[in-house]
Protein backbone atom coordinates (compact mmCIF):
# COMPACT_ATOMS: atom_id res chain seq x y z
CA UNK A 1 0.00 0.00 0.00
CA UNK A 2 1.69 3.26 -1.01
CA UNK A 3 2.27 6.20 1.48
CA UNK A 4 0.58 9.40 0.66
CA UNK A 5 2.25 10.25 -2.50
CA UNK A 6 5.53 9.64 -2.22
CA UNK A 7 5.44 6.26 -4.28
CA UNK A 8 5.12 5.81 -8.38
CA UNK A 9 3.03 2.54 -10.12
CA UNK A 10 4.35 1.72 -13.18
CA UNK A 11 2.26 -0.70 -14.99
CA UNK A 12 3.59 -2.49 -17.49
CA UNK A 13 2.95 -5.62 -20.34
CA UNK A 14 3.93 -9.02 -18.30
CA UNK A 15 6.47 -9.30 -21.62
CA UNK A 16 8.61 -6.32 -19.64
CA UNK A 17 8.33 -7.56 -16.06
CA UNK A 18 12.07 -9.19 -15.48
CA UNK A 19 13.46 -5.82 -17.16
CA UNK A 20 10.89 -3.07 -15.41
CA UNK A 21 11.89 -5.55 -12.01
CA UNK A 22 16.05 -4.65 -12.93
CA UNK A 23 15.55 -1.27 -13.62
CA UNK A 24 13.44 -0.49 -10.47
CA UNK A 25 16.08 -2.35 -8.37
CA UNK A 26 17.46 0.52 -7.37
CA UNK A 27 14.02 2.49 -6.65
CA UNK A 28 12.59 1.67 -3.92
CA UNK A 29 9.67 4.36 -4.76
CA UNK A 30 8.66 2.45 -7.59
CA UNK A 31 6.07 -0.09 -7.69
CA UNK A 32 5.54 -2.26 -10.80
CA UNK A 33 1.94 -3.73 -11.86
CA UNK A 34 2.30 -6.49 -14.77
CA UNK A 35 -0.85 -7.28 -16.50
CA UNK A 36 -0.67 -10.48 -18.53
CA UNK A 37 1.22 -10.60 -21.54
CA UNK A 38 -1.13 -12.55 -23.43
CA UNK A 39 -3.07 -9.69 -24.20
CA UNK A 40 -0.25 -9.30 -27.38
CA UNK A 41 -2.52 -11.72 -29.31
CA UNK A 42 -5.62 -10.06 -28.63
CA UNK A 43 -3.83 -6.38 -28.47
CA UNK A 44 -7.86 -4.94 -29.00
CA UNK A 45 -7.76 -5.59 -25.17
CA UNK A 46 -5.11 -3.86 -23.97
CA UNK A 47 -6.91 -0.24 -23.41
CA UNK A 48 -9.80 -1.26 -21.26
CA UNK A 49 -7.42 -3.45 -19.10
CA UNK A 50 -4.82 -0.75 -18.91
CA UNK A 51 -7.15 1.54 -17.64
CA UNK A 52 -8.93 -0.58 -14.74
CA UNK A 53 -5.55 -1.00 -13.49
CA UNK A 54 -4.46 2.38 -13.84
CA UNK A 55 -8.20 3.17 -11.77
CA UNK A 56 -7.54 0.65 -9.56
CA UNK A 57 -3.75 2.54 -8.68
CA UNK A 58 -5.56 5.89 -8.10
CA UNK A 59 -7.81 4.26 -5.43
CA UNK A 60 -5.02 2.32 -4.00
CA UNK A 61 -3.61 5.77 -3.82
CA UNK A 62 -0.82 6.17 -6.06
CA UNK A 63 -1.14 10.02 -7.38
CA UNK A 64 2.01 9.16 -10.01
CA UNK A 65 1.20 6.54 -12.27
CA UNK A 66 3.43 5.41 -15.48
CA UNK A 67 2.44 3.25 -17.93
CA UNK A 68 5.14 0.83 -19.59
CA UNK A 69 3.39 -0.24 -22.76
CA UNK A 70 4.06 1.50 -26.51
CA UNK A 71 1.14 1.29 -28.54
CA UNK A 72 1.46 -2.55 -28.85
CA UNK A 73 -0.83 -3.32 -31.68
CA UNK A 74 -3.83 -1.37 -30.17
CA UNK A 75 -4.12 0.57 -33.80
CA UNK A 76 -3.77 4.22 -31.38
CA UNK A 77 -6.52 3.29 -29.15
CA UNK A 78 -4.48 3.03 -26.14
CA UNK A 79 -3.27 6.83 -26.36
CA UNK A 80 -6.69 8.22 -25.86
CA UNK A 81 -7.46 6.39 -22.91
CA UNK A 82 -4.46 7.63 -21.18
CA UNK A 83 -4.94 10.96 -22.25
CA UNK A 84 -8.17 10.89 -20.46
CA UNK A 85 -6.27 9.23 -17.36
CA UNK A 86 -3.73 11.63 -17.12
CA UNK A 87 -0.69 9.10 -17.58
CA UNK A 88 2.18 8.87 -19.97
CA UNK A 89 3.25 5.57 -21.81
CA UNK A 90 6.45 4.36 -23.42
CA UNK A 91 6.92 6.11 -26.73
CA UNK A 92 7.02 4.05 -29.80
CA UNK A 93 5.31 1.70 -31.73
CA UNK A 94 6.28 -1.95 -29.87
CA UNK A 95 8.91 -2.84 -27.56
CA UNK A 96 11.15 -4.11 -30.14
CA UNK A 97 11.00 -0.25 -30.98
CA UNK A 98 12.50 0.54 -28.03
CA UNK A 99 14.88 -1.76 -26.72
CA UNK A 100 16.51 -1.62 -29.99
CA UNK A 101 16.37 2.37 -30.31
CA UNK A 102 14.11 3.97 -32.59
CA UNK A 103 16.76 4.51 -35.51
CA UNK A 104 18.29 1.13 -35.63
CA UNK A 105 14.86 -0.34 -35.42
CA UNK A 106 13.48 1.68 -38.24
CA UNK A 107 16.95 0.68 -40.65
CA UNK A 108 16.63 -3.13 -39.57
CA UNK A 109 13.11 -2.74 -40.61
CA UNK A 110 13.45 -1.06 -44.01
CA UNK A 111 16.87 -3.67 -44.53
CA UNK A 112 14.25 -6.73 -44.71
CA UNK A 113 10.25 -5.62 -43.59
CA UNK A 114 9.47 -9.19 -43.25
CA UNK A 115 10.69 -9.69 -39.84
CA UNK A 116 9.59 -11.28 -36.98
CA UNK A 117 11.24 -9.85 -33.63
CA UNK A 118 12.07 -11.88 -30.56
CA UNK A 119 13.21 -10.29 -27.36
CA UNK A 120 14.25 -12.45 -24.78
CA UNK A 121 10.87 -12.96 -22.99
CA UNK A 122 9.68 -14.43 -26.33
CA UNK A 123 12.62 -16.60 -26.49
CA UNK A 124 11.54 -17.50 -23.56
CA UNK A 125 8.50 -17.94 -23.93
CA UNK A 126 8.30 -18.70 -27.91
CA UNK A 127 6.46 -22.34 -27.86
CA UNK A 128 3.98 -20.99 -25.18
CA UNK A 129 2.96 -17.74 -26.57
CA UNK A 130 3.78 -18.40 -30.06
CA UNK A 131 2.90 -22.16 -31.46
CA UNK A 132 0.71 -22.99 -28.43
CA UNK A 133 -0.60 -19.07 -28.43
CA UNK A 134 -2.01 -18.83 -31.71
CA UNK A 135 -3.29 -23.02 -32.23
CA UNK A 136 0.02 -24.32 -34.70
CA UNK A 137 0.20 -26.84 -32.09
CA UNK A 138 -3.26 -28.02 -32.78
CA UNK A 139 -3.58 -26.66 -36.04
CA UNK A 140 -0.20 -27.08 -37.90
CA UNK A 141 -1.19 -25.57 -41.20
CA UNK A 142 -2.04 -22.11 -39.46
CA UNK A 143 1.90 -22.33 -39.22
CA UNK A 144 1.92 -21.26 -43.27
CA UNK A 145 -1.08 -18.47 -42.57
CA UNK A 146 1.30 -16.74 -40.15
CA UNK A 147 4.76 -16.29 -40.95
CA UNK A 148 4.48 -18.04 -44.76
CA UNK A 149 5.43 -14.17 -45.80
CA UNK A 150 8.09 -13.69 -43.28
CA UNK A 151 11.74 -14.21 -44.30
CA UNK A 152 14.02 -14.18 -40.96
CA UNK A 153 13.43 -13.86 -37.54
CA UNK A 154 15.59 -10.89 -35.74
CA UNK A 155 16.73 -11.70 -31.75
CA UNK A 156 16.97 -8.09 -30.15
CA UNK A 157 18.65 -9.61 -26.48
CA UNK A 158 18.60 -7.68 -23.74
CA UNK A 159 21.00 -9.93 -22.04
CA UNK A 160 23.93 -12.05 -22.66
CA UNK A 161 21.96 -16.04 -21.99
CA UNK A 162 23.54 -18.34 -24.07
CA UNK A 163 20.81 -20.99 -23.48
CA UNK A 164 17.93 -17.66 -24.44
CA UNK A 165 20.54 -17.48 -28.45
CA UNK A 166 19.78 -21.38 -28.65
CA UNK A 167 15.94 -20.66 -27.66
CA UNK A 168 16.01 -17.73 -30.24
CA UNK A 169 18.00 -19.81 -33.10
CA UNK A 170 15.78 -22.74 -32.57
CA UNK A 171 12.72 -20.95 -33.30
CA UNK A 172 14.19 -19.53 -36.19
CA UNK A 173 14.54 -23.08 -37.18
CA UNK A 174 11.65 -24.32 -36.52
CA UNK A 175 9.95 -21.34 -38.64
CA UNK A 176 12.33 -22.12 -41.40
CA UNK A 177 13.56 -18.76 -41.57
CA UNK A 178 17.14 -17.00 -41.44
CA UNK A 179 18.42 -15.54 -38.30
CA UNK A 180 20.52 -12.31 -36.82
CA UNK A 181 20.94 -11.55 -33.50
CA UNK A 182 21.66 -8.61 -32.26
CA UNK A 183 22.22 -7.15 -28.50
CA UNK A 184 20.40 -4.35 -27.74
CA UNK A 185 20.15 -4.43 -24.04
CA UNK A 186 17.51 -2.10 -22.32
CA UNK A 187 17.76 0.71 -25.25
CA UNK A 188 15.10 3.59 -24.79
CA UNK A 189 13.20 1.56 -22.01
CA UNK A 190 15.84 2.35 -19.92
CA UNK A 191 16.42 6.17 -20.59
CA UNK A 192 12.66 6.41 -21.19
CA UNK A 193 11.78 4.51 -17.33
CA UNK A 194 14.19 6.82 -15.89
CA UNK A 195 12.94 10.33 -17.12
CA UNK A 196 9.45 8.63 -16.01
CA UNK A 197 9.68 7.95 -12.61
CA UNK A 198 13.47 9.92 -11.62
CA UNK A 199 16.52 8.36 -9.92
CA UNK A 200 19.22 6.07 -11.31
CA UNK A 201 18.27 3.33 -13.86
CA UNK A 202 20.15 0.36 -14.95
CA UNK A 203 22.71 0.70 -17.47
CA UNK A 204 21.15 -0.31 -20.58
CA UNK A 205 24.08 -3.02 -21.47
CA UNK A 206 23.16 -4.42 -18.44
CA UNK A 207 20.86 -7.23 -17.08
CA UNK A 208 19.56 -10.46 -15.41
CA UNK A 209 18.69 -13.91 -16.45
Amino acid sequence: MPSGTDRVLVIGCGALGRELVALTANLPSVDIACLPPELHNRPGGIPARVRARIRQGRRDGYEQIFVAYADCGTGGLLDPVLAEEGVERLPGAHCYEFFAGRENFAALADDEPATFWLTDFLARNFERLVIRGLGIDRHPELEATYFGNYRRVVYLSQTNDPELLAMARAAAERLGLAFEHRHTGYGELATSLQAAVGGAALPPTLGVR
